[in-house]
């Protein structure tokens, strides 16, 4: 039996009067997303992990951190999660050599890409916006602290920009899935931009003489752009600080994407 190649550029022409309409193909990725092991797993280690810190936050600070502070700063080791579920969700489909079926039934590598995307982000945003919501509710139950809901700025926006920085951290891996497609270098790279990097960045600059700039751009790394994004007061503003985190998110989905586009599955 031989195997059917996935069409190259210049076959999306002829083939374009049969492919699926972009809403379908989009409801295929949430229905691949969302029936794989991974995609619950990360999701139900986020929730477990996020209410579980803003519990121990919480109490080791013996209610000095406020409910919504605490929900979120849990957000540094759970960027992980994020990332290596976008990076996974590409990934795995060259590995199993899915990739194929779905450029097949869609040859236009732009509408697989933003597709993709658009399921993953969806999904990561609805489901730690629930997460970090009743981790917040749950802190200021167990410290009988309230929670400011008549100020935006420190009620509200944080637990949307909280959620937006997790989707944004979880296209990084879609990006870096489509670029490098495979499973470990992809999950390797996630990595290495979204934790061990900002690490390396500021022990290099605080030990090297001449070198502040190198602190000084480590705030612009999209950890530090998000703890800057989410709360407000940090050494980013934080409309810059948004905006950074876009970059980062259009850069790699560009990458990617020009790999997909000029090489075969």
């Amino acid at each position: 039996m031989t195997a059917v190649a996935a069409p190259t550029r210049a076959t999306v022409r002829t083939a374009s009067p049969y492919r699926l309409s972009f809403g379908r193909v989009l409801r295929a990725e949430f229905l691949k997303l969302l029936t794989l092991r991974s995609t619950w797993w990360s999701l139900i280690i986020t929730l477990a992990l996020t209410v579980g810190m803003a519990l121990l936050i919480a109490g080791a600070s013996g209610g000095d951190v406020a409910p919504i502070a605490a929900a979120v700063l849990p957000i540094q080791f759970t960027m992980l999660l994020a990332g290596i579920l976008g990076a996974i969700a590409v990934s795995g489909e060259y590995s199993t050599g899915m990739i194929r079926s779905t450029l097949t039934a869609e040859p236009l590598r732009g509408a697989v890409l933003l597709s993709k995307a658009i399921a993953v982000a969806v999904t990561v945003f609805v489901a730690t916006l629930v997460t970090f919501a009743a981790a917040a509710l749950l802190v200021a139950a167990v410290s009988g602290a309230s929670i400011p809901w008549e100020t935006p700025e420190a009620s509200v926006l944080p637990l949307l920009y909280a959620p937006l920085a997790m989707a944004a951290f979880a296209l990084l891996g879609v990006g870096f899935g489509f670029a490098l497609r495979n499973g470990p270098a992809a999950i390797a790279a996630t990595v290495g931009v979204l934790f061990v990097l900002p690490i390396v960045a500021s022990i290099f600059g605080s030990v090297a003489t001449g070198w502040q700039w190198v602190l000084e751009a480590t705030q612009y790394l999209p950890m530090n752009a998000a703890q800057s994004f989410i709360m407000g007061g940090g050494a980013l503003d934080q409309g810059v600080a948004g905006l950074t985190l876009a970059a980062w998110v259009v850069g790699l989905l560009a990458a990617g994407w020009l790999v997909l586009r000029s090489r075969d599955a």
